[in-house]
This record gives structure tokens, C-alpha cells and sequence, in this order.
């Protein structure tokens, strides 16, 4: 590997195209590189997946290639849906393996953690200084599956030290079916997992704009298998939410549910636990794990574009203008800021720091499953512009 610190070759791109095969024409044009040695792709689930792959292949050949269906792509011009986005990486700047666990169902802890141990070991005989500062993990993961708290907990105990950040792939707000890409195969009930070192300065972050109240919201019943809230405070719990943000049952929906989310504290940090959808029978289903007995934290919102002004600030202010953060962020924030006519210039701000990613069902950040959260791997390009 290259390891003098020049800027890193990354090339992104996207497409609007609707047609799979143009979308996929357009894409590459734009990322396409010599010796690339891996493409990242997120793509709008209203893709015809199986002419989607083939065009996939016909345009990458035999480049590694991973990614997931999305609920919304970020690209070069920032937010963007029903489209295509992704990003290549040449092989002089970066020494990755990338490995896909299947049947999430059956997950067990300890093969999860032999799983993301032994792909760092194997990364370990090709690349022997690999260390924490040197390298990063991403992982991707059926947003459906229910398995993220456990899996990202496995993978992020098996890395070892390595940052480890991910999203759950979505599908267009549909809730019915999402799916990864790996070996040219569209998978659920799966996590594939990405384990990377480049000579470049590297930085893992997350940003959320809200802050705890002293309002406390107690789970009373609960189906954790199933994420389902059936009481709050010993009363039905859409109900109660509803009481508690000012609202009534019937106005309950997703933009509600981005405007008005909860925290869990863990430690001295309040971690964002989000609102899926109001179930025909009063209780709440969410993206993240909940049980009977937790304690809710009602949030209160703080400036998006500030706070996510600060958090890009921060990453130039520690490793320079970044050639490129990957970038995991919930649909939530995307709902929210259409709903105050913010996407636009949220997207540029994306933009104008090299953003590719897409909007999740969920995201991961060492080893923590969790919503409502911008979550990035940012790449250094040696420039502090």
C-alpha cells in the first residue's frame, strides 16, 4: 500500500435515471477508475433489483461491490431519492476485507463476535500495522431484521478497538423488504461487514440534534421481541405519547414522530430511540431495542444546521477537508427537515464535505444501535480548506 499522504483517489458519483441500466451507466461514468479496488452503492429499493445487479456487473466487472437498498440516497448534490449513489476507492490507497454474515434470525452472540474477529485477523496477515488509529469498519444490515443492537455489539466487541459505524438499509418507507449486496447477491436477513486501513487520516463521529427534557415517559408493557410499546406511565402508549408531545392520537405519523422523539441515558450520553409507526391497536413499534422498565427521556430538538454545521467543523478541525465521509443518516432527519424546509440546504451542507451515503432505518456507532442520528467515517485528503 501507498503510504505517502497524498489525497486519497475516491471518485463519487449518482444517478436519477429511473431505468436501472441508465442509472448505472451514469454512475459509473462518474466513479469508474483504474485499479479501483472496491465500489460502495446505495440505491432506492424502486429499483428492479435483478436488472439493477446485472448492470452492476456489466459496468464493475470483477471489482468488489457492497451496498444496500435505502429510504433515500446522499450524493454529490446532497440529498437525493429514487436514485443511485456510491463511491470507488483505488487499491494503492486502501487494504480492506469484507465479509457477509447470513440467517440473522438464528443470530448467535459469540458467532457474531468469532465472525468480526476473524476478518480482522485476516486483515491483519495482509496489512500487520493495523490499528485502531489506522482503520474502520463499516457494516450494513437489513433494517428489517431486528438483530442491530446484537450484531453491531458482536462486531464492535470482535473488532477490538477498531471504530465501527453502519446504517440498516431501508426501503422507501415501506417497511416490507431490505436487502444488502454482496457477491452480486441482494440479501436479507443479513450484515455484511467491512473492515478497512488507508495511510490517510481517519475519524468515525455522530451528531443528533436533540437534547433530553425532564419530562420521564416509563415503559409499563412492552413486546421487546417485536420492539412494541403497549403501555406508557400504565396508559396505552400511543396515547400517552400523544398527551406528552402535544398532539392527538389521530395526527400521529411519521413527521410527528421526527419532530418528537425519545432518549435513553446510557452513562452520561442520551442516545435517540425513534418511533417507527402507531399500531392499529394503540401501542408504538420502534426502530431500536426497548423493553419493560426503561425510562424515556422526552427530547427537545436543537438547530439542525447548526449542529450539523459543528460536527463537520469539527471533522476539518481533526483531520482536514475530507476527501469523503460515508455517511449514515437517519430518515428520520431527512422527514424532519423536509418538514421545516431544511433538506436543501441540509444537503448542501452534505455536499460541500463529500458526503455519500444514504438515509437508514437505523444506525450503528460502536457497538450501539441507534436512531435520529447522523453517524460518519470521514477520509482525510491532507487539505484544511
Amino acid at each position: 500500500m501507498n503510504t505517502t499522504k497524498v489525497a486519497p483517489r475516491v471518485r463519487s458519483g449518482s444517478s436519477r435515471q429511473a431505468d436501472p441500466e441508465a442509472a448505472v451507466r451514469e454512475l459509473a461514468a462518474a466513479i469508474n477508475q483504474p485499479d479501483a479496488a472496491l465500489v460502495i452503492v446505495f440505491f432506492s429499493s424502486h429499483f428492479d433489483l435483478d436488472r439493477l445487479g446485472e448492470a452492476l456487473k456489466s459496468q464493475f466487472g470483477t471489482t468488489p461491490l457492497i451496498g444496500c437498498t435505502t429510504a433515500g440516497e446522499i450524493g454529490p448534490a446532497g440529498y437525493l431519492d429514487g436514485s443511485l449513489s456510491g463511491v470507488s476507492f483505488h487499491r494503492d490507497d486502501l487494504c480492506f476485507e469484507v465479509a457477509l454474515l447470513e440467517g440473522l434470525s438464528n443470530f448467535d452472540f459469540r458467532s457474531g463476535q468469532r465472525f468480526a474477529h476473524n476478518l480482522k485477523e485476516k486483515l491483519r496477515q495482509r496489512a500487520p500495522a493495523l490499528a485502531p488509529g489506522n482503520s474502520f469498519a463499516f457494516m450494513l444490515i437489513d433494517g428489517l431484521c431486528q438483530r442491530e443492537e446484537a450484531v453491531a455489539r458482536a462486531f464492535h466487541d470482535g473488532l477490538s478497538g477498531v471504530a465501527l459505524v453502519g446504517g440498516s438499509a431501508g426501503d422507501d418507507l415501506a417497511f416490507k423488504e431490505t436487502k444488502v449486496l454482496y457477491g452480486g447477491r441482494f440479501v436479507s436477513d443479513a450484515a455484511l461487514l467491512l473492515l478497512a486501513t488507508m495511510p490517510f487520516p481517519l475519524m468515525v463521529f455522530k451528531t443528533q440534534h436533540f437534547v433530553s427534557t425532564d419530562e420521564r415517559l416509563v415503559v409499563t408493557e412492552a413486546i421487546p421481541e417485536k420492539r412494541i410499546v403497549v403501555e406508557i406511565n400504565g396508559c396505552p402508549a400511543a396515547e400517552e405519547y400523544a398527551r406528552v408531545v402535544g398532539s392527538s392520537i389521530d395526527q400521529l405519523n411519521s413527521m410527528v414522530f421526527a419532530a418528537h422523539p425519545v432518549l435513553v441515558r446510557i452513562g452520561n450520553a442520551d442516545f435517540v430511540r425513534s418511533i417507527q409507526t402507531m399500531n392499529a391497536d394503540g401501542s408504538l413499534t420502534f426502530y431500536c431495542a426497548i423493553d419493560e422498565g426503561i425510562i424515556f427521556r422526552v427530547a427537545q430538538g436543537v438547530d439542525m444546521i447548526n449542529n450539523l454545521e459543528t460536527a463537520l467543523e469539527d471533522v476539518v478541525k481533526r483531520i482536514g477537508s475530507p476527501a469523503l465521509i460515508l455517511g449514515c443518516d437517519c430518515i428520520l432527519r431527512q422527514l424532519e427537515s423536509k418538514q421545516r424546509g431544511l433538506r436543501e440546504r441540509i444537503g448542501v451542507l452534505m455536499a460541500n464535505r463529500q458526503v455519500v451515503g444514504f438515509s437508514t432505518y437505523g444506525e450503528q456507532y460502536c457497538g450501539m444501535h441507534i436512531n435520529q442520528t447522523f453517524t460518519g467515517i470521514a477520509i482525510g485528503s491532507g487539505s484544511h480548506a
